[in-house]
């Protein structure tokens, strides 16, 4: 019985171990200025084609198709709000890759000011990757 309790407390310790309890890191990122009166902003699919040109250094997948782009929010401005993810919480990039997605968003004619805001909820899983990532992972 010692033995088991034994295992137990093992088990506990490790599972403990694995768990994240700190507080997940803040990200965000910012580029791009306010867009002279009268512009007209960007068309949402040139800023989606801006974004496809970021890639995660250790897949070579863009950010967009690699499904770390959860949402993107156009103001009438130009400005934007984009909420992005990363695989994992302790990715080695997370520091440089939402400045990238800033820099290459704010690089379109026709976009403001871009805040690029690193979220963890919901979690990216494989799912979210598009079919041309899938194939590329060869997942089919």
């Amino acid at each position: 019985m010692e033995k088991a309790n034994e295992i137990d407390d093992m088990e506990a310790e490790l599972l403990q171990a694995m768990s994240i309890d700190d507080e997940l890191p803040v990200y965000k990122a910012f580029s791009g200025q306010e867009l002279s009166s009268g512009q007209a902003k960007a068309k949402m699919i040139d800023i989606v084609e801006a974004l496809k040109t970021v890639h995660d250094p250790e897949i070579p997948i863009n950010v967009y198709d690699l499904g770390l782009i959860y949402n993107i929010n156009q103001k009438d401005n130009g400005d934007l709000h984009i909420d992005m993810t990363l695989t994992a919480p302790g990715c080695p990039v997370a520091g440089i890759l939402p400045q990238q997605v800033a820099d290459a968003a704010a690089g379109v004619l026709g976009v403001g000011r871009v805040e690029v805001e690193v979220v963890w909820e919901p979690a990216w899983s494989f799912e979210r990757l598009s079919d041309d990532a899938k194939m590329m992972l060869e997942m089919f």
